[in-house]
């Protein structure tokens, strides 16, 4: 039986009856329900006898959240409301959306990650077990969905979240956050998405040692049983929820490539760690080179921390580079990648395919020098190339120290520099140090939020370089026009789109947009994104008006007329 049917009017027409009723976050309004809905519903006696509008209970919730003592109280207590009432969760953070992004996303989430097991209060999605394989089936059953209920699935195996690693079961909550982002930055519906954790085991001593962990407690299982798992995955996935775009999140950099390489040409989904944080970086690097003048082709690139988000950088401004008349090895041959070996280069064991394109030779680097154990240093690689761009994905605090940044600036005038890694514990530098050593020369994102830095009478402005000016809006432009794939040409549209929506050529001005325009960013992408589908040939549906489509499309969090069904 259907929890509630939805009318042509937008009013919602339900079998359920009293505490039933209550109990449905997506049908719950409390004390907002009038006194007719009460009467039709059997809420009379069950609800304290004063109405409240949607605006009065959103200022109590407000009040409420604004209570909890600790950032993880706050995103307790956010996570509580959603599963009691969904349409005030998100009036709530709607109307808050840059105060409370960092408590439902990065940085909060990951410590809600860690504490999930012992923070647990119900479950939050679908997971899926790698020893219950021929279970899959009966879990999407048991969500009551049909094939046209699922419009986004965002699935993750918990290998690798955020810059803390290995979380087990807990990542379901990245996932969750997720795709709170994707309803309140770009109105998906939040009746029609899924969260799925795939629960593969963990390799985190502290989880498997916990005896309140809740997920399985074994070793992660890799190989062929966890590629037999992801396979059998996607197929039911998509015999369940055919529409459904599908959304990869944390997976370990092997994983990540490997599913991505099979499936990514052939059915509707992409990875956000590799192909969202590649967006977001080329965004910025378009706006850095507003500033500089200086071609995309010309740039000298060196990637710090080469793993799924590192080469994912390295692959969306490589293909821009080729879009821009450069071939696959030219420009290739614009990046060097850097890791804990020193620079990657031809013949070094334990390479994966997915850096083989961005090895260098070991002709160009014999005279280089090298440090008593043999490897060839940072600063040894900043002399000898002269990178003109910076990218740190690493999770090494203060890689990039001040000999780093002053040798680099030392031989280009406006140095950019990104480091990515977050959060901001795990930063290669700070804002302003950058700013600092670079006597204000430096083009700066970063992968976490800092402080504007003044400097010499000049405000630095920072532009964080969050994966959720991407993600939004690449969802909602590809589930408005039934995307068949998700194409470069579609992550190129939106980081143009980004880059776009701010004036990087003021001084002190950020590479990237404020929060505080996530919205707007966010249908900016959809906009562009949905353009560059039907431009690919990938649409299955072209609106004659693709803007008012995308409007239409979006939720919006306000209260619908609840009626019983007669």
């Amino acid at each position: 039986m259907e929890a509630f049917y939805v009318n042509k009017d937008g009013s919602l027409a339900t079998p359920l009856k009293g505490k039933d009723v209550l109990a449905n976050p997506l049908l719950n309004k409390g004390v907002a329900f009038t006194p007719n809905e009460r009467k039709e519903l059997g809420l009379e006696g069950i609800l304290p006898p004063t109405v409240l509008t949607l605006e009065e209970q959103a200022e109590r919730a407000y009040k409420q959240f604004l209570a909890q003592p600790t950032t993880l109280r706050k995103n307790a207590s956010l996570n509580d409301l959603y599963n009691r009432n969904v349409v005030l969760y998100y009036r709530l953070l709607t109307d808050h959306l840059s105060e409370m992004l960092p408590i439902v996303y990065t940085p909060t989430v990951g410590q809600a990650i860690q504490e999930y097991s012992h923070e647990y209060h119900r479950p939050g999605g679908v997971y899926l077990s790698i020893n219950n394989v021929d279970g899959i089936a009966q879990a999407f059953a048991n969500t009551q969905l049909s094939a046209d209920d699922v419009d986004l699935i965002v699935v993750t195996d918990s290998e690798s979240i955020l810059g803390i690693g290995d979380w087990g079961v807990g990542g379901i909550n990245i996932a969750i956050g997720k795709l709170a982002v994707y309803t309140a930055a770009a109105g998906i519906n939040p009746g029609r998405v899924l969260p799925i954790v795939l629960d593969v085991g963990t390799n985190n001593e502290k989880l498997l040692q916990d005896p309140l962990y809740i997920g399985n407690r074994q070793q992660r299982v890799r190989g062929e049983q966890y590629d037999r798992f992801i396979d059998a995955f996607v197929q039911h996935t998509l015999g369940q929820f055919p529409k459904a775009l599908l959304h990869w999140e944390d997976m370990g950099n092997v994983n990540a490539r490997n599913i991505m390489e099979k499936y990514g040409e052939h059915i509707l989904t992409f990875n956000d760690d590799i192909q969202g944080t590649g967006a977001v970086t080329l965004a910025a690097v378009i706006s850095a080179l507003k500033v500089t003048g200086i071609p995309l082709q010309k740039q000298r690139i060196l990637i710090f921390g080469p793993g799924a988000a590192g080469i994912g950088n390295a692959d969306q401004i490589r293909d821009a580079m080729m879009k821009q008349g450069l071939s696959e090895k030219e420009s290739s041959q614009r990046f060097w990648t850097y890791d804990y070996r020193g620079l990657l280069t031809e013949g070094m064991e334990n390479i994966f395919d997915f850096q083989k394109p961005y090895l260098r030779s070991e002709d160009e680097v014999r005279s280089w020098a090298r440090s008593d154990d043999g490897k060839i240093t940072l600063l040894e690689v900043i002399r000898q190339i002269k990178p003109t761009i910076l990218i740190g994905t690493s999770g090494v605090h203060g890689a990039f120290s001040e000999k780093i940044i002053k040798e680099m600036a030392n031989h280009v005038e406006q140095p950019i520099i990104m480091p990515m890694s977050n959060p901001t514990a795990l930063a290669e530098a700070i804002l302003e140090d950058l700013i600092r050593w670079t006597q204000g020369r430096a083009l700066i994102a970063t992968g976490s939020p800092f402080e504007p830095v003044t400097y010499e009478g000049t405000v630095y402005e920072i532009g964080q370089s969050n994966n959720a000016f991407v993600f939004p809006g690449l969802g909602l432009g590809a589930i408005a026009v039934q995307a068949k794939t998700i194409t470069e040409g579609m992550f190129t549209a939106a980081a143009n789109a980004v880059a776009e929506m701010v004036d990087s050529t003021k001084p002190g001005s950020a590479l990237l947009p404020s929060v505080h325009k996530l919205k707007e960013v966010s249908f900016a992408v959809a906009l562009a994104v949905a353009k560059a589908t039907i431009q690919d040939g990938t649409a299955s549906v072209q609106p004659d008006h693709i803007e008012q489509s995308l409007r239409e499309l979006m939720w919006k969090p306000n209260y619908q007329r609840v009626t019983a069904l007669s």
